[in-house]
């Protein structure tokens, strides 16, 4: 009880001190602050140091949760395995079975590293725990932590990762073929369609086709402008007014929501050419089927 009442007395005191900073005027700077600066654009960010920490303390939580998997789980393995059951049954009918397999893994580790790192700055201390450095400017304060996702940077470089699996994946178990005849090909069924229309439609098709290339290519933008925009916003939020309780709790939902929000989006790009492909794949096989029951 004496080491919950010293653990509950410290981050009073902590929030005591972000409140005070933030009434103060102090606000999160767009840029990660530079711990160690080797020169030459070459640094260690607090914002990769919380990342690299936060990776370790998730693989270390995960190894002690399940320890060595049992046919009767433990306790902590019956909470990790709970997880694990809930986001497959969440992603399997999006991602298709054929690339399921491959693409789980990594919306696991997306959703549960983005949603850590969102919540992060919502503890007692984060951003307002660091030291004061001399600068030509004069004295600048240098916070030692800062959530991975607050760093345009990094949410760039995890939504690079998403795209890069992306395109891995559909090429391996999509293939080419099936990827152009997706973007450019024509959809109508030409039993159904007037002769003079058919044409017209492959030209439209094509037309869309090069859109959606623009869209693909831009992916990696818009998801790391879309996570990094609500993090850095809810962060100066909760800044601007003293971390009043309605707008803490209210950016719990928010960093939930864009876990949630990103790891979704990774698994629907894969499924509108995977999990279509998966039917393409049952189509000739259903067709020969049919000739044979006739």
């Amino acid at each position: 009880m004496l080491h919950v009442k010293k653990i509950l007395g410290l981050f009073a005191s902590l929030g005591a001190a972000t409140a005070a900073f933030a009434s103060e005027g102090g606000g999160v700077s767009p840029s990660a602050a530079k711990l160690i600066d080797f020169g030459h654009g070459w640094a260690i960010t607090n914002s990769m140091a919380t990342g690299w920490f936060v990776s370790l303390v998730l693989i270390g939580l995960v190894l002690w949760l399940v320890g060595k998997p049992q046919v009767l789980p433990t306790k902590g393995q019956a909470v990790f395995e709970s997880l694990i059951e809930a986001l497959r049954d969440l992603f399997e009918p999006i991602v298709g079975k054929k690339a399921f397999p491959a693409v789980f893994p990594l919306l696991v580790t997306l959703f549960v590293f983005i949603l850590v790192q969102n919540w992060m700055g919502l503890l007692p201390g984060v951003g307002t725990i660091g030291w004061e450095r001399e600068t030509e400017h004069g004295t600048q304060f240098v916070p030692w932590i800062r959530p991975f996702t607050a760093d345009f940077n990094s949410t760039i470089a995890l939504a690079l990762i998403s795209f890069g699996a992306y395109l891995i994946i559909i090429f391996k178990y999509a293939g080419p073929k099936l990827i152009l005849w997706d973007l450019f090909g024509n959809k109508a069924d030409k039993a159904e369609t007037p002769g003079w229309l058919y044409p017209v439609l492959s030209l439209v098709f094509l037309v869309v086709g090069c859109i959606e290339v623009f869209s693909i290519a831009i992916r990696p933008f818009t998801l790391s402008v879309r996570l990094f925009g609500n993090v850095f916003g809810g962060e100066n939020l909760l800044h601007g007014t003293g971390f009043f309780f309605v707008f803490y709790f209210m950016e719990l939902l928010v960093g939930l929501i864009q876990a949630t929000v990103f790891t979704l989006l990774s698994a629907v790009y894969v499924g509108l050419i995977c999990n279509h492909g998966d039917d393409h794949d049952h189509e000739p096989a259903e067709g020969h089927a049919a000739e044979a029951h006739h």
